[in-house]
C-alpha cells in the first residue's frame, strides 16, 4: 500500500477518450493500492467500485447518461497518490472512491480540492483526513479515535493485571492508531510495558519478538497493516511465545490468514459490524458472489461511497463538485450497509465498531458484537 505501470495504463485511458465519448459517459474515479504490499485492499476497493458501476448503468445512468470508471493505483505511496490526484483533477473527473491508506488519503485530497473533485474514502481512518476544513472530503468508514477507543475498552477488560506491548510502523495510520489506542487505555488507568515503533515493509521483527518475550508480554497491540503483522504473529510462534496479537481494521482481508497460516488463530482485530451481514447489502452480496467474489473488508463501503454520491448528483442535478458536497452534508442517503449521514467535517454521524477474532479455517467472527 509501488509501480507507476497501473496508473499509466488507467489515466493514459481516461486521456485518450475522446469527445464524444466523454460526451456520453460521466467519467470517475477509484483510488487505492492496486499494487504493493497492501495490494489486497485495493483489490476491494476495485471489486466495489466496478459492481456498483455496473449496477447504476443497469438501473439507467446518471442524469441521463452512462457512468464510466478510471482507476488510479497509488501502491499507498503519499508521493504517488498525490500524482494520481493531479491526474484525475486535470482530467475533470468530479468524484473519487479512495484512497484506502490514510498517508495516500491526506496528500490526495489537498489535489483534489484544488483540483474541485470530490473526495469520498471507504477506508482512511486517520482523523486529520476530515479535521483540516477542506470542503470536498468525506468518508463512509469510521476514525481512529473511535476504533481505538474499542481496542483500549477490550484490553483493559480483558487484559487487567496483564503485560501489553503497543506497536506501530510510523506510518500515518499505524502510529495514529497505536497512539489512539494508547492514549484511551492510559486514560482507562491501563499502563503499557512497552512501546515500540519498527518500518512499514520490515520482514525481520526478531528483536522485537525476543524483547516482548523478555517482558512477558501477554498482548501485542499492532498499529499497522496486514502483512507486517502476519510475520509478527508467525515470529512470535517461532520463537514459542503465545501472545495474542490484536490491530485495527487493516487486517480486514482474508490475506492476513494467508501469511499466518494456522498460527493466525486468536487474533484480534477492529473493524465495523461485518457489512454483508446487514439486511441491506443482501442483494449485492449475491451480485458479488454469483462472480465469485467475496465482498469483505471494504469492497461494500466503496459501493456505499458511490451510492452516497450518485444519489447526491441525482437530487442536486448536476455533477458540480460543490453542489454535490453541500447536498451530500444536508441529506441521509440509503446505502448497501445502511442510512447515512454526514457531519460537517464530513464524518458520517454514527459508527461502531467491534472486535474479532480470527479462526483456525482461515476466518474470523464478531467476539464483542455489543462492545462488551
Amino acid at each position: 500500500m509501488k509501480s507507476l505501470k497501473l496508473i499509466g495504463l488507467a489515466l493514459g485511458a481516461s486521456l485518450a477518450l475522446s469527445t464524444a465519448a466523454l460526451a456520453q459517459d460521466i467519467t470517475i474515479g477509484v483510488a487505492g493500492p492496486m499494487t504493493g504490499g497492501e495490494s489486497a485492499f485495493g483489490r476491494q476497493l476495485k471489486n466495489g467500485a466496478e459492481q456498483a458501476i455496473k449496477d447504476f448503468n443497469a438501473a439507467g445512468g446518471l442524469l441521463g447518461k452512462k457512468l464510466a470508471l478510471e482507476i488510479g493505483d497509488d501502491a499507498c505511496d503519499p508521493k504517488q497518490a498525490r500524482s494520481v490526484a493531479e491526474k484525475f483533477a486535470s482530467a475533470k473527473i468530479p468524484f473519487v472512491a479512495g484512497h484506502y491508506c490514510s498517508s495516500s488519503s491526506i496528500p490526495a485530497s489537498e489535489a483534489y480540492a484544488d483540483g474541485n473533485v470530490l473526495q469520498i474514502t471507504p477506508a482512511s481512518t486517520n482523523p486529520l483526513f476530515t479535521e483540516r476544513n477542506l470542503w470536498n472530503v468525506a468518508r463512509v468508514c469510521g476514525r481512529d479515535d473511535q476504533q481505538g477507543l474499542v481496542a483500549a475498552e477490550y484490553i483493559a477488560k480483558n487484559y487487567k493485571g496483564k503485560n501489553v506491548a503497543i506497536l506501530n510502523d510510523k506510518t500515518t495510520y499505524g502510529k495514529g492508531l497505536a497512539d489512539e489506542t494508547k492514549k484511551a487505555l492510559n486514560k482507562a488507568g491501563f499502563t503499557e510495558k512497552m512501546f515500540e515503533s519498527y518500518n512499514k515493509g520490515d520482514k525481520d521483527f526478531t528483536a522485537i519478538v525476543s524483547r516482548m518475550k523478555r517482558d512477558n508480554i501477554d498482548l501485542v497491540y499492532v498499529g499497522g497493516y496486514h502483512q507486517e503483522s502476519g510475520l509478527i504473529v508467525r515470529q512470535m510462534r517461532d520463537q514459542g511465545l503465545q501472545t495474542v496479537l490484536m490491530a485495527g481494521d487493516a487486517l480486514a482481508d482474508k490475506e492476513f490468514a494467508s501469511i499466518t497460516g494456522p498460527a493466525g488463530e486468536g487474533t484480534l482485530f477492529t473493524f465495523g459490524p461485518d457489512p454483508r451481514n446487514k439486511p441491506t447489502a443482501k442483494a449485492i452480496v449475491e451480485k458479488f458472489k454469483a462472480s465469485n467474489i467475496d465482498p469483505e473488508g471494504y469492497t461494500l463501503y466503496t459501493y456505499a461511497a458511490m451510492q452516497v454520491w450518485t444519489q447526491a448528483v441525482a437530487k442536486a442535478g448536476t455533477t458540480d463538485a460543490k453542489k454535490v458536497m453541500d447536498t451530500i452534508k444536508a441529506g441521509a442517503w440509503d446505502t448497501v450497509i445502511g442510512k447515512m449521514e454526514f457531519d460537517a467535517k464530513g464524518d458520517i454521524k454514527q459508527i461502531d465498531y467491534v472486535v474479532y477474532k480470527w479462526d483456525a479455517k482461515g476466518g474470523y467472527t464478531e467476539i464483542n458484537p455489543k462492545g462488551s
